[in-house]
Formats: C-alpha cells, sequence, structure tokens
C-alpha cells in the first residue's frame, strides 16, 4: 500500500512566517521530486518552494495568503512505487556524527539587485524585488525558474513586461518577448531608441521646490504596454452620442428588484450586452491581427475587458462569455471583479483573454475621450457621463439622456466606414435594449 508522507516547507533562511503567492499543484497531480509546488514572498524576497518527494497530491494543507516557516506542512503526498523516502537524521548528533558533503558556493546572479545571500539549495535563487524603488532603478519580479529560463535565452528580465500575479514576468512572457524580438527587421533600431527623439532631462528644481513620487507596480506595468500600443496601433477615433432615455427608465424600474438579489444594476451592464450584439455583426472589431500581420484571427467568444480605476493605477479585469449571460448575472460578475480589483486580488486569469475592452468614465464626468486600443485586440469602447439634452423629435425639442461614447479602432483592421457603421448599430441598440434579443 503507497505510503502517505508530509510535504513540509525546508529549510528557507532567516525567512520566517512568509506570505504564499502562488500554489503552483492541485490534489490529484503528480510531482516530481524537486519540483516547485508553492511561490512564497517575503518583504525582501520571493522563492519557490520544490517538493521533497516525488508522488501524488493527496491533500493540500495550505492556500494562497497563507503564512508559512520551516517545518509546515504544504500537502499529504503519496510516494510513488519504489521512490526512496528523504529523512532527515532524527538527532542533531547524528547529523554532526553524520559524514559532510561538500557544499558547493551558490552562482552569484548576475542581476544588479542581488541584496541577499542565497541559501546553499535549489531555492537559492530566488531574487528579492522593490514594489516600491526608490532608487529608480526597476527590478524584475521572476521565479527562480523563470529567471534561468530568461539567462538560457540571453533575456533581460527588466525589458519584459511581466503579466502574472503582482507583476511577475512568467515563461510565455519571456516567451513573447524572444517572438517579439525574433519578428522585428534585422536593420531595425534598438527598442529603447525606436527613431523617437527623448524628451529632454531638466532640473526642475532650478524653478522651485519639488517632490519625487515613485510610480505604483501597475502604473509602470500598464505604462509600458500603452506606450506600446500607442505606437504600433494607427488609431483613429470615433465620436457619438446614444439616447438612453427609455434604457435607463427600465434600469431603475429593475434597480430594486436586482438589489434584493444582491447585485447593482448599472448602466454598463447593458453596454456590455449591447456591445456584443454589435460584435456579432461586425466580427472584426472581435479580432486580432496574426504575427505576420497578414490575416485576422476571428474569435467566437465574446470576453469584455472592463477598466476599474483602483488605488493604485487602471487595471482591465476580463470578464468571459458575456453574450451567454443575462443583465442580473452580469452585474453580480461586474461588481464582484471590480471589487477584487480594487483590493488588489486579482489573479492572472482575471486579467486574459479579452476580445474587446470598455473604460467608462461616467461615474467621473467629462464628455468625450480617445482611449487606446488595449493590443492584441483592435477597438475599444469609450463612455462618458450621459447628461440630459435639447433633441429635435421633428416637432419640438425635447429632454433626453444622452450618453457620449467613444470607440478607437485599430485602421489597419478597421476602415472608417466600418467604425461608423459599428458606432450607429451601438447607439440604436442603447436606444433601445430590447434589439439586444433579436
Amino acid at each position: 500500500m503507497a505510503e502517505l508522507i508530509e510535504l513540509k516547507v525546508p529549510d528557507i533562511g532567516d525567512f520566517d512566517a512568509v506570505e504564499i503567492i502562488e500554489v503552483l499543484v492541485s490534489v490529484g497531480d503528480s510531482v516530481d521530486e524537486n519540483q516547485e509546488v508553492i511561490t512564497v514572498e517575503s518583504d525582501k524576497a520571493m522563492m519557490e518552494i520544490p517538493a521533497s518527494q516525488s508522488g501524488v497530491i493527496k491533500e493540500m494543507k495550505v492556500a494562497v495568503g497563507d503564512k508559512v516557516s520551516e517545518g509546515t506542512v504544504i500537502a499529504m503526498i503519496e510516494m510513488a512505487e519504489g521512490a526512496p523516502q528523504n529523512e532527515a537524521p532524527a538527532t542533531k548528533e547524528e547529523a554532526t556524527s553524520a559524514p559532510k558533503e561538500e557544499v558547493k558556493p551558490a552562482p552569484k546572479a548576475a542581476e544588479p539587485n542581488q541584496t541577499i545571500p542565497a541559501p546553499q539549495t535549489e531555492l537559492a535563487e530566488a531574487i528579492p524585488y522593490a514594489p516600491d524603488n526608490k532608487s529608480g532603478i526597476r527590478r524584475a519580479h521572476a521565479s527562480p525558474s523563470v529567471r534561468r529560463f530568461a539567462r538560457d535565452l540571453g533575456v533581460t528580465l527588466t525589458s519584459v513586461v511581466g503579466t502574472g500575479v503582482k507583476g511577475r514576468v512568467t515563461k510565455e512572457d519571456v516567451q513573447g518577448f524572444v517572438k517579439q524580438a525574433m519578428r522585428a527587421p534585422a536593420a531595425a533600431p534598438a527598442q529603447s531608441g525606436s527613431g523617437i527623439p527623448s524628451v529632454p532631462v531638466i532640473n526642475f528644481e532650478q524653478f522651485g521646490e519639488v517632490e519625487s513620487q515613485d510610480l505604483s507596480r501597475i502604473k509602470k506595468i500598464s505604462g509600458k504596454h500603452l506606450h506600446a500600443c500607442w505606437l504600433n496601433i494607427p488609431h483613429v477615433t470615433q465620436f457619438d452620442e446614444a439616447d438612453i432615455t427609455e434604457l435607463d427608465k427600465f434600469r431603475k424600474e429593475n434597480k430594486d428588484m436586482a438589489a434584493k438579489k444582491g447585485v447593482n444594476l448599472t448602466p454598463l451592464v447593458f453596454i456590455m450586452k449591447a456591445v456584443v450584439a454589435c460584435l456579432k455583426q461586425y466580427p472584426e472589431f472581435n479580432s486580432s491581427l496574426s504575427e505576420d500581420k497578414e490575416s485576422l484571427i476571428l474569435k467566437k467568444y465574446y470576453n469584455l475587458g472592463v477598466a476599474v480605476d483602483t488605488p493604485n493605477g487602471l487595471m482591465v479585469p476580463v470578464i468571459k462569455d458575456v453574450d451567454k449571460k443575462g443583465f442580473l448575472e452580469l452585474a453580480g460578475e461586474l461588481g464582484d471583479i471590480s471589487q477584487r480589483a480594487r483590493e488588489g486580488s486579482l489573479t492572472a486569469k482575471d486579467l486574459q483573454g479579452g476580445t474587446f475592452s470598455i473604460s467608462s468614465l461616467g461615474g467621473i464626468g467629462g464628455q468625450f475621450f480617445t482611449p487606446i486600443v488595449n493590443a492584441p485586440e483592435v477597438a475599444i469602447l469609450g463612455v462618458s457621463r450621459h447628461s440630459m439634452k435639447p433633441v429635435w423629435n421633428g416637432k419640438e425639442f425635447e429632454p433626453r439622456l444622452m450618453l457620449p461614447l467613444s470607440i478607437s479602432y485599430d485602421h489597419r483592421v478597421i476602415d472608417g466606414a466600418a467604425g461608423a457603421r459599428f458606432t450607429v448599430m451601438l447607439s440604436q441598440m442603447l436606444s433601445d435594449i430590447r434589439k439586444v434579443l433579436l
């Protein structure tokens, strides 16, 4: 009969009560000896904890957010048949009398941000990072295995935008960086220059008192991505207004009913459903350009990214399969994912798989703006604050609730005529939300 043993946190040096930020295995998974099972993070470093035995995970004893120390039980593992069990000496005396194996010093990491001594184990390649870096030097946030992978490929991690939890650089991020570099023309200038004149550096202190404030990690990551989107996508923005007088009346009539079910029925929910109806009619808006830019990848699913304003910056969680969900279900999911975005508890999956994005400033104000397309998507909808305006009905002016719409799109994929037709259809859908059901 197979034996169950405890999989424990090994000696991790001076670290105590470190937080688990990622669980890499699940119950039923087969793991090999030295395979990473969890990732932990202190205020100075991050490291992956490997399995001490090969076998099958039968029970997980920890979860993301738990604090662990040396000796904490991570999981119960069923040993693979014939696998030797790694047992520590029973006493300190036995450990002392046992022959000592020569331990080779761990190689020094090439990154300049190595500031703590590394333990003499597989865990030793954990590299400290600085979420609030006062020195101004960007420090990559990646696991030891990803760092090794990047070094093998000759990739500098500080050049890669991380899409993982807390902005971590994943293996897929490194692979994507390499693919992009290989697609670039051989004679192309270095990415740092890009052929664009740099902005002059000015000492602002000569004009008066100043204060330096670090950008949040989210703003650093999203800023680099938005800059790349703006430089690589020829943007066109189409403006229009939608008459949402009847929609808002319908929403208010059902708001109390929705509240009894624990959801807040906002205009954004109706906008999402109207957008999906338009995407089905104009599928090029729900596509991406292929790697060689020679064809379109038309997506048959409808996952909408919704920009959320958080204390640390703008985040765009993705709501999946919007076409398959009703207004109330969407309202509940939208409220949940927005709250988790503000709390900073989104997972990497929450931010992936989007086919079209919506940026709503309705709760803040303003009229029209030019949202930046969130590549590899090809279009984005900007929504501003609705207001009551006099509208001519053919006989007289009457007050109508008008919603400003701003749709930016990739002009390589979508021409002006298609952009105008999409915008007009969206306006019509919002003017009579019943059309969504047709």
